[in-house]
């Protein structure tokens, strides 16, 4: 079979393409010294090293890309397997602290990033690229048989992750990342946190703005603030701007992309006072570290010094020369406030050769008082417990 002039026309320009892009991406990665070698090959259990007195362990195994966790009414640990399109549940009867099994929940979502459940719903509200899906089990099997789109209309591309959280009031906030790395946006609602009047997605307006990637959404259990972690912007070297977590203020602007961090003006986009009034982050982290997931400790089972602090994943750094982030870090925490410095908990994700066995994303409270870790390079699920 002959192939046209004109065929042969396309496929040439679509080979240009290719090589043009391959060529600008290996451009890319040289000219900013990134070190791609963490985010390379498939993940591994890692040696997790933790204060003396605690211990970890896997919980559960042979996901694809476990992202948020949630406790559900029964006390169940349930979790995104964004890879695999479902929730699923990790129940652990005996106690034995591993998963019993792996149930489906519900399938066939697209790229699931983060759940929580509503008491009042008795329902699931799940985040996905283009919005939110509330899932319900109405016959008790374990398994949704009730499946309602309450939000189909944001915009994707670039960050996908939508994080579902619930006001103490109701009130339903949903983070919207950026659609690139740094640029003004036609849609308000990205690089912000969106607010409903409830869980019926109505009364839509923008909660906060200017937080290019806040991936990360809690509520502190006695205050009832919001609480975010954000993603920084890229391109500006190894160490700007720093990875920052807010206590989010309903109305406030945190300055993407004019300002960064709350006192560094954007290099492109920047101006005179592009800083002035914006709101300020609580703590500063080393950039690229990538904060995601974040968690109040709740329960008895850690030291006394342990609890009511905040636990933040650090998913790691694709941008940097040397990498940084993955592991778990602690932030102490007395009356509602930080008391401290942010401490390292949970390392040894990424090995003296900067080869990362995996990629911790979430971090949650569990009923049985362990702290436990997500890893989507990995697939898996750690326990973190207190003595043997």
């Amino acid at each position: 079979m002959s192939i046209s002039r004109r065929t042969w026309l396309i496929l040439v320009v679509i080979a240009a393409v290719l090589v043009i892009a391959a060529g600008v991406t290996v451009y890319y990665f040289v000219s900013q010294r990134v070190a791609v070698l963490p985010l390379i090959g498939s993940g591994n259990v890692a040696d997790v090293e933790l204060p003396d007195g605690f211990s970890a362990s896997v919980f559960a195994e042979g996901l694809s890309g476990p992202r948020f966790m949630a406790l559900g009414p029964d006390g169940v640990v349930y979790v995104a397997d964004r890879g695999n399109s479902r929730i699923v549940a990790l129940p652990d009867a005996d106690g034995d602290g591993r998963a019993d099994e792996i149930r489906t929940f519900a399938d066939g979502l697209e790229a699931p990033h983060s759940l929580v459940y509503n008491e009042d719903e008795q329902a699931w509200f799940v985040g996905v690229p283009t919005g939110v899906v509330r899932l319900r089990d109405t016959d008790g099997d374990g398994v949704a048989d009730e499946r309602e789109t309450i939000i189909d209309d944001y915009p994707t591309g670039v960050h996908n992750t939508r994080t579902v959280e619930f006001l103490p009031d109701g009130r339903m906030v949903v983070s919207v990342g950026s659609g690139c790395n740094v640029c003004e946006e036609q849609d308000p609602r990205r690089a912000a946190i969106v607010v409903y009047d409830g869980p019926d997605g109505s009364g839509e307006r923008i909660f906060a703005s200017g937080l290019r990637n806040a991936v990360g959404l809690e509520v502190h259990p006695e205050t009832g603030r919001l609480w975010a972690t954000n993603n920084g912007r890229d391109l500006m070297g190894d160490d700007l701007p720093p990875e920052t977590v807010y206590e989010v203020e309903d109305g406030a602007d945190y300055g993407w992309p004019y300002c960064h961090s709350g006192d560094i003006v954007d290099p492109d986009h920047g101006f005179d006072g592009a800083c002035d009034g914006v709101g300020q982050p609580v703590v500063e982290m080393q950039a690229h570290t990538a904060p995601l997931g974040l968690t109040f400790y709740t329960g008895d089972l850690f030291p006394a010094d342990y609890q009511g602090d905040l636990f933040i994943a650090l998913h790691g750094s694709w941008n940097r020369s040397v990498p940084v982030g993955y592991k778990v870090v602690r932030l102490p925490f007395e009356n509602g406030q930080p008391t401290g410095e942010v401490l390292d908990f949970a390392s040894g994700w990424l090995t003296p050769n900067n080869t990362a066995t995996g990629r911790p994303v979430d971090v949650l409270t569990g009923a049985d008082g362990a702290l436990y870790i997500s890893d989507d390079k990995g697939g898996f699920i750690y326990r973190v417990g207190w003595g043997n």
